[in-house]
């Protein structure tokens, strides 16, 4: 007989979220009343149709035309956010659920039907000339404000195209969403057989990190065989949703598959492509060294797979329970501030946190923003293990983020995700900091060993990941890949990151099929390297500077979009492109494995 699903036992006092700050319930009447609201302000808006052209030679009414447009999408924007979050965030607690399950995918497309008129508004402003739009912000204060929102829907002028294609994608969005669905559904109920034991995903993940052996080779090759029974239906997912990608991608000419991705990101793709250059130009310096290292201290010559991530003793590593990680986490935000721990402790006092592992519960963890005038909602499956305390650190750092971000409003709060990650790296470094400090001196090997194995799963892992996706994007759009050269490129490009000291046990070819980004989020992996970078810069500055660096760093977190990267950074004297500016990071990544070397 199966076990039944089980977590540590600490892991049960780990909360779960009520959302009816949002709804009571699939039933609750404000659901259709918000639906309701929302059309009308989106007939408001329709009612603006060709009124922006029509006042291009007048700054002033253009300006006040362009605030009032901006307003009402905006408003119809959070009616519609909010709706979309509630049925998004009941249905990924509850996977095994065809009720929220179909409850989501019908919200989505009534949601649709109702957004999808409003195309006309940015193909409107797309007409308008770069002089027109200087002409109206500078006659109006109003509009001004709507300045960074403009400015990012202006770049995507070049690759817009006509109102009946872009209502045609608009109206198609909730259909192909059902591919990310399958994806999920399927991953949520997979069980992993290990041992006597039947696993989550999310359970036999965590057992990689077991103490023993034993248990982490029987999880890992559950995993392989649980990954390889559905293999086939995920690389039909991925190989569809890398074909509508480029379908759409090729409509809008953009040249390669990330290009998109970049230009939502407000950053060039050469500085990606250098980034990642250069994070793969370090991996003997940094993988490859520091695994060969971690198979000297476990008196290995080489690693398996499955011990990529163990830990370096035998015996069960610190747990932690809910309480413990509670409060390490906060006084981790305190060393930023008052402001920063009390916002952190917000999520504690108030149902916004699910942390607590059960069936049917997606695996992974985010911070959900939302809408700018709701507050955030934090997910994550907590086991009571270090990496679970980082977690919880990581997406509350979103999750205060967001919440001083909220002031800018809906469409200035959104963060490119070169800066998205910045305040949950960062809150996940100071979180890690102190765990280092209030290590017994025994432990301290093992708690280095895990800091360096997290940024390796930041930056290596995750550039790894991104030249996989390059590479299988380009193969695709040559023709269906097979589920075997799948495997063969995950195999190549993980391979070359983790170095030899790694080996790529049997059945591990199958695995890229549980990584959700690739399905979810095409190319947004770069972002976590692309963040660690960046906040090892900022804790770099901070070192020099505590006390001054507290107040620039809460303006460039609350700024929320306003501000690019470049310009969000310039307070702090970084410039992001100077290529050095990316080997900070790398540096102090190799200082911590010559610290671990020390101590092997």
């Amino acid at each position: 007989m199966n076990a039944p699903f089980q977590t540590p036992a600490d892991a049960a006092e780990a909360p779960q979220w009520d959302l009816s700050d949002l709804y009571a319930s699939r039933r609750d009447p404000r659901l259709e009343a918000d639906l309701d609201h929302a059309r009308g302000r989106v007939a408001e808006l329709d009612a603006l149709r060709g009124r922006l052209l029509e006042a291009r030679g007048d700054p002033a009414r253009l300006g006040e035309r362009l605030d009032r447009a901006a307003s009402l999408y905006e408003q119809a924007s959070d009616r519609l956010g909010g709706l979309s979050a509630y049925a998004f965030l009941a249905a990924s607690t509850d996977r095994n659920d065809a009720g929220a399950q179909g409850f989501e995918a019908t919200m989505r497309e009534r949601i649709s039907a109702i957004a999808t008129p409003t195309v006309w508004v940015t193909l409107e402003i797309n007409q308008l000339t770069e002089a027109e739009v200087e002409a109206a912000l500078a006659a109006s204060p109003a509009a001004a404000r709507w300045r960074p929102w403009l400015r990012r829907v202006r770049a995507m002028k070049p690759h817009e195209l006509s109102h009946e294609l872009e209502t045609f994608l608009a109206e198609r969005a909730p259909i192909s969403a059902q591919w990310p669905r399958l994806f999920d559904e399927t991953l949520a109920a997979m069980r992993v057989k290990a041992g006597k034991d039947d696993l989550t995903l999310a359970e036999a993940l965590n057992r990689l990190s077991d103490p023993k052996a034993a248990r982490r080779k029987a999880a890992a090759e559950g995993l392989n065989e649980a990954l390889a029974a559905r293999v086939q239906t995920m690389a039909l997912v991925l190989n569809t949703v890398a074909a509508d990608k480029a379908l759409e991608d090729r409509w809008r000419g953009f040249k390669r598959p990330a290009d998109s991705r970049h230009l939502a990101n407000e950053v060039d793709g050469e500085a990606v492509d250098a980034m990642a250059e250069a994070v793969a130009a370090a991996f003997p310096r940094l993988s490859h060294r520091y695994y060969a290292l971690k198979a000297r201290a476990m008196g290995r010559a080489t690693l398996d797979q499955w011990d990529r991530n163990a830990p370096l003793e035998t015996r069960a590593p610190r747990g932690y329970d809910w309480a413990q990680g509670k409060a390490l986490v906060l006084e981790s935000f305190g060393d930023l501030g008052g402001e920063f721990a009390d916002r952190a402790r917000g999520f504690f006092e108030r149902p916004w946190i699910d942390g607590r592992a059960r069936p049917g519960k997606q695996s992974g963890a985010y911070a959900h923003p939302v809408t700018s005038d709701r507050h955030p909602y934090v997910f994550l499956n907590w086991m009571g293990e270090r990496r679970d305390v980082l977690t919880l650190a990581h997406e509350l750092g979103h999750g205060v983020h967001q919440t001083l971000a909220a002031g800018q409003g809906s469409l200035l709060a959104d963060t490119p995700l070169t800066l998205a990650e910045t305040a949950s790296i960062f809150a996940e470094g100071l979180t890690f900091d102190r765990l280092l400090a209030t290590a017994p001196k025994a432990e301290q090997r093992g708690l280095l060993a895990g800091r360096i194995e997290d940024g390796l799963n930041t930056v290596v892992r995750q550039i790894a990941f991104h030249r996989f996706e390059t590479r299988f994007h380009d193969e695709r759009a040559k023709g269906e890949v097979a589920v075997e050269r799948i495997g063969e490129i995950w195999l190549e490009e993980m391979g070359g990151s983790l170095g030899p000291a790694v080996t790529l046990n049997s059945g591990y070819e199958h695995w890229w099929s549980y990584v959700s980004h690739f399905v979810h989020s095409p190319f947004y992996v770069y972002a976590y390297a692309f963040g660690d970078l960046l906040v090892a810069a900022l804790m770099e500055t901070r070192a020099r500077d505590p006390a001054g660096f507290t107040p620039l760093y809460r303006e460039l977190l609350a700024g929320g979009g306003s501000r690019g990267y470049v310009e969000a950074l310039a307070p702090f004297g970084l410039n992001p492109r100077d290529p050095a500016f990316w080997t900070i990071g790398t540096r102090r990544l190799e200082g911590l494995i010559d610290r671990f070397e020390a101590l092997v």
